[in-house]
């Protein structure tokens, strides 16, 4: 099976996506919008040049099926009339603050062969038929790991309990004011951390050497870093944005809310305990390998499908 997956700019989750598919004998081409994923995000003409990128890729190619990875990349999946097209929408297209991008989510979900979201949220979200599978987490990254041997390969020589800010502190919509009003109210020895700009790979250690994850986000379409710090068994505070609360409510030492009270006492509850949670139980539902299947399950259904002469669609290459 050969499949095009379309993407903005690659992120962890979707290249442990591509890198589950490709064990399960899907053989993936990855096609990226040219340009620069910066602040202030890429130009028209960087999607003007994806355009015939892609016609390229599809005329030299024999592929079976084109995956739209992102809301912003469908038009250019259906573009062509000829092969089925996945969309996966990934939350900050489909609950977008702009209208236009919402509304291009939508339409690319109505007329897609299959639909995916990672949440139950985005699920309530969207009215027409999908299916719900959530990011996978590579637990073999992300897993408990002795505190002070995490601190000492960071470099964090402190014995006192750490807040971990996993954010830009300038990303207005990340609230780094209230997550410092929130430490700075506690009644607890407790240090609030940012981290932000250091090696994906690392980030398991400074979850570890870390005592509690505090979210105070305005909004998330996630966030993938709340499933990663549960496979880290590390306790987690976060306001209820995205898909925080079906992943970690009833979970030990987690509290999930917008009250600062609630936000508060759970924090000095993790400071004065030091305990760590039981999220690992939850998360191993999530492992890569659900993942892989799941997908490639969808894969399998949408080319088993007749195709738009009514002919069965077929698989060309491989599985």
């Amino acid at each position: 099976m050969n499949v095009l997956q379309l993407v903005t700019s690659p992120r962890p989750f979707f290249d442990h996506q591509v890198s589950v598919l490709e064990a399960r004998g899907v053989d993936c081409t990855v096609c990226t919008v040219p340009g620069v994923d910066d602040a202030g995000g890429r130009s028209p003409s960087d999607y003007a040049r994806f355009y015939p990128a892609i016609l390229s890729e599809i005329r030299s190619g024999e592929y079976d099926l084109i995956h739209a990875n992102y809301g912003l990349t469908t038009p250019f999946a259906f573009a062509q009339p000829i092969r089925p097209v996945v969309v996966s929408l990934w939350g900050t297209d489909l609950m977008s603050d702009h209208s236009w991008l919402r509304w291009l989510s939508r339409r690319a979900a109505r007329s897609a062969d299959a639909t995916i979201v990672p949440s139950q949220p985005m699920s309530d979200a969207l009215e027409t038929d999908h299916h719900v599978i959530p990011f996978g987490v590579d637990t073999e990254q992300f897993r408990p790991i002795p505190q002070a041997e995490a601190r000492e390969r960071i470099g964090w020589e402190t014995d006192r309990p750490i807040a971990l800010f996993p954010y830009d502190t300038e990303r207005g919509v990340k609230d780094f004011t209230r997550a410092r009003r929130l430490v700075e109210r506690a009644d607890a020895d407790l240090e609030l951390r940012p981290v932000c700009g250091v090696d994906y790979e690392e980030i398991p250690h400074y979850m570890n050497a870390s005592d509690v994850l505090l979210v105070t986000s305005k909004r998330e379409s996630g966030p993938m870093v709340v499933k990663e710090a549960a496979a880290c068994n590390l306790p987690i505070v976060s306001t209820d944005v995205g898909f925080v609360r079906e992943t970690i409510d009833g979970l030990a030492n987690c509290v999930v809310s917008d009250d600062d009270d609630d936000l508060i006492a759970g924090l000095e509850r993790v400071a004065a305990d030091r305990g760590r949670s039981d999220g690992r139980d939850v998360i191993d539902g999530l492992r890569l390998e659900a993942l892989g299947d799941r997908l490639h399950e969808v894969y399998r259904r949408v080319l088993e499908r007749p195709d738009r002469s009514g002919q069965p669609t077929g698989v060309s290459h491989g599985t």
